[in-house]
């Protein structure tokens, strides 16, 4: 039995992003992603779990459905979807699979960054025809021949978060660069065909510079590039991120993602470009709950259809963990809308509060959900603890940890831009 329309989004179930007024191209892709997600992700999500492996066949489906296109501009062949669109639909695939949603977005960073973001972002008109041709090549590959990119940032140092240099280096040499060093915590390791690598351009002066950034593509076959350590971890096991080595790794001038300068101009003026880690966040927390209701009204495929909801101490918990989803989704949807280019103070603090809240209130509510549910919840051939494992890790992550959320809101309140304490 089919669940009615609801008339304000046209779609026959909740997205997990909450009901309002969606497009036409918002309305298919989401009842595309929660297709996907219910009849196929779902059930696959322990084997990646348990195995710590890659979703290859997830990644086939969502191949097959164009989503690895999908903020590709349809001048291109792609889907042409924005970034709120975008935001949307990833957190959709979030809430089945938390694993494929985090890998999807690194991916997706490669088309929307050079795509949607970079048209927002002021280059010379050197620049911008070298980027629009560049940027043709890496379409291509993902239009034609369904090419995976993975996007590795950490290095164990502050880099990812903005602070510093990137360790990994490139060096301009006749027809290319010469790229060198080492990430770790490389997500889609070993099934990327090609690593969108940030690194600091070598100058040859002994003096890295942040604003010399470069954002290049090294492909999974390239000499000199390898792939180290093992992956074992507490939750999004799935992602498999192992470490990365390159030395004397050639790669050409076509490879560029973005022209010399432009990733950092990009960083400083679309902060939102790191907001794309929420969305799979805000899944988890709607898998928590979901599961919850459905556990606690005797509907979990499988189980004994024992009813749980008669006793108020669990109806209070599950009115707790609506409360929480709630706000989080409207914070999200808030801050997905204001998304833009040179944001304004209140649309900018508005961002950061919008992923703290995600990625803290995601593990709350996942707690929530093992504590209303009990001892049974435990248990690993239902999805709770694996969404409790999976949910603590968004607060860990780069370039955006909890606390350097924190820190960023605290110190941008207080100083305007320019301002320092004599």
């Amino acid at each position: 039995m089919s669940n009615p329309i609801n008339p304000t989004t046209g779609l026959d179930f909740t997205p997990a992003v909450g009901d309002m007024p969606f497009t036409p191209l918002q309305r298919e892709l989401l009842a595309q992603a929660h297709a996907l997600g219910r009849d196929q992700f779902a059930a696959r999500a322990p084997q990646w779990d348990r195995e710590a492996s890659f979703p290859f066949a997830n990644y086939d489906d969502l191949r097959d459905a164009g989503f690895l296109k999908l903020c590709v501009p349809t001048a291109h062949g792609g889907l042409g979807a924005d970034y709120t669109t975008y935001m949307m639909v990833a957190a959709e695939i979030g809430r089945f699979c938390g694993a494929t949603a985090l890998t999807w977005n690194m991916h997706i960073c490669s088309t929307l960054w050079t795509g949607v973001l970079a048209d927002g972002i002021d280059m010379t008109d050197e620049q911008r025809t070298e980027h629009l041709a560049r940027r043709e090549l890496h379409f291509k590959r993902i239009v034609n021949d369904g090419a995976i990119y993975a996007q590795p940032f950490s290095e164990g140092t502050a880099a990812a978060a903005g602070r510093a240099p990137f360790g990994t280096t490139a060096k301009k040499v006749d027809g290319g660069w010469l790229v060198n060093g080492r990430k770790i915590w490389a997500s889609l390791s070993g099934a990327a065909d090609y690593y969108g690598v940030l690194c600091t351009e070598d100058k040859g002066d002994q003096h890295p510079d942040a604003r010399d950034t470069l954002y290049i593509s090294v492909p999974a076959t390239a000499a000199g590039f390898s792939i180290s350590g093992d992956w074992d971890p507490l939750g999004m096991r799935g992602t498999v991120s192992r470490n990365l080595a390159f030395k004397d790794v050639f790669v050409s001038d076509a490879e560029q993602l973005m022209p010399r300068g432009i990733y950092f101009k990009g960083a400083q003026t679309w902060p939102a470009m790191f907001f794309t880690l929420s969305p799979t966040y805000l899944g988890l927390a709607n898998a928590a709950y979901d599961f919850t209701v459905k556990y606690l009204r005797g509907e979990v495929e499988g189980e004994p259809p024992i009813k749980r909801r008669q006793f108020p101490t669990k109806q209070i918990t599950v009115a707790q963990m609506r409360i929480q989803l709630e706000n989080m989704k409207s914070i999200f949807a808030r801050a997905i809308a204001e998304a833009k280019p040179n944001p304004s103070k209140d649309e900018k603090l508005r961002l950061y509060a919008a992923h703290y809240c995600v990625m803290e209130g995601a593990n709350d509510i996942a707690r929530l959900a093992i504590r209303t549910c009990g001892g049974q919840s435990m248990m690993k051939h239902l999805p709770l603890e694996r969404l409790y494992r999976d949910s603590r890790c968004g607060a860990l992550m780069l370039p955006w940890t909890a606390e350097l959320i924190l820190d960023r809101m605290g110190r941008e309140t207080l100083y305007e831009a320019g301002e320092k304490d004599a």
